[in-house]
């Protein structure tokens, strides 16, 4: 874990502008970490090829290969709705059917996107707690029915770190491949914190993918210190065939392909992949544990990554925002949800405490 605080971009508010907003609504609202932007830079300095045909995409490719201690197909597209929807189109035909929880994005904020791309391959949501899908929830889903009549599951999605902070441990991921396995079901993983879920378990990329059983992994890049960009990671090679049309075909080809995938390689040679979610982590659990003592504050869910999600009384939460804090409420199960970034300070942690503490005071 990091000992120090980057200094390059700071997410706390700036001290001449005591009205700004102090941002702590989503790791999307954060810079470009200093190592992906060198790597940018430096993919500007001389002409490539286009259309990924360039050394930084090759080298990226390899580099990913090398994380995952597999030769796996690479694709580097420009955002995660794009990267889950075109990674699940690959996994189903539009008569098949993909199980995931309720609170996914894929079902909540994706505007239809998976369905869409794949002519019509329908979500089935099952509940289940702290976000995660069991195996024996996944069981019911499969042999509820079994005629013509019923779209047939396909796939099996699973979000890594959940939409509401928490991580599969590997027993459960292998729990869940069993169960998949034993019903012809691929699985998706959708791991727009995925760096996070590294962190939070200590474990390795390998292990926590194609090892308990994963076929694709959608690898945020936004969220882990790019400006934009996510990788799709093909663990089943057989499944990545033609995805380089579905990318073509959405829009998802860029054609400079080499200033998305540059900043992947600023974060994977250097290791701020891992370093940015341990120090977001961390900020995590420094909220978590600041508010912890706090009457008037209960924490939602266990703080496993680097979102924590707070219960709060509709007049604590109008007084946060009074001082300018940015939250979601509509995200998990309408708690206030406060996400940290590589970029988040100890003193804008701090800052927040204090301000729940007047808050609830008041």
């Amino acid at each position: 874990m990091p000992n120090s605080v980057p200094t390059t971009t700071s997410s706390a508010t700036p001290v001449d502008d005591p009205g700004a907003p102090r941002f702590l609504a989503s790791d999307n609202t954060s810079g470009i970490c200093p190592e992906a932007m060198e790597y940018l830079v430096q993919a500007n300095q001389v002409d490539d090829l286009a259309y990924g045909n360039d050394r930084w995409t090759a080298k990226a490719s390899d580099r990913f290969r090398e994380l995952f201690e597999t030769d796996c197909e690479v694709f580097f597209v420009f955002n995660g709705t794009a990267a889950n929807s075109l990674a699940l189109a690959s996994t189903c035909q539009s008569y098949h059917s993909v199980i995931c929880h309720q609170l996914a994005h894929i079902e909540t904020d994706e505007c239809g996107g998976p369905e869409f791309f794949s002519n019509g391959s329908k979500l089935l949501t099952v509940a289940g707690d702290n976000g995660r899908v069991t195996p024996e929830r996944i069981a019911t889903t499969v042999t509820r029915r079994g005629d013509i009549h019923y779209p047939r599951p396909r796939a099996v999605s699973l979000t890594q770190a959940t939409e509401v902070g928490t991580v599969y441990a590997l027993d459960e991921l292998h729990a869940i491949h069993d169960v998949a396995d034993q019903h012809g079901l691929r699985i998706h993983m959708d791991g727009a914190r995925f760096a996070n879920a590294c962190a939070g378990l200590d474990a390795s990329p390998a292990d926590l993918t194609w090892r308990a059983g994963v076929d694709v992994l959608c690898f945020s890049g936004t969220k882990n210190g790019l400006g934009f960009g996510e990788a799709v990671i093909f663990f089943d090679r057989e499944l990545a065939e033609d995805f380089g049309y579905r990318c073509k075909q959405a829009g998802q080809l860029a054609s400079k392909m080499r200033f998305l995938s540059a900043p992947w390689l600023g974060l994977l040679e250097s290791g701020a992949w891992l370093s940015n979610a341990q120090h977001a982590n961390a900020m995590a659990r420094r909220l978590a544990a600041g508010v912890e003592a706090l009457d008037g504050v209960r924490l939602m869910f266990p703080v496993q990554a680097n979102s924590v999600f707070l219960e709060l009384a509709p007049a604590t939460q109008q007084a946060l925002r009074d001082s300018h804090w940015t939250f979601y409420t509509f995200i998990g199960e309408g708690g206030a949800r406060f996400v940290c970034s590589w970029n988040t300070t100890p003193a804008l942690i701090d800052s927040l405490i204090e301000d729940l503490r007047q808050a609830l005071r008041s």
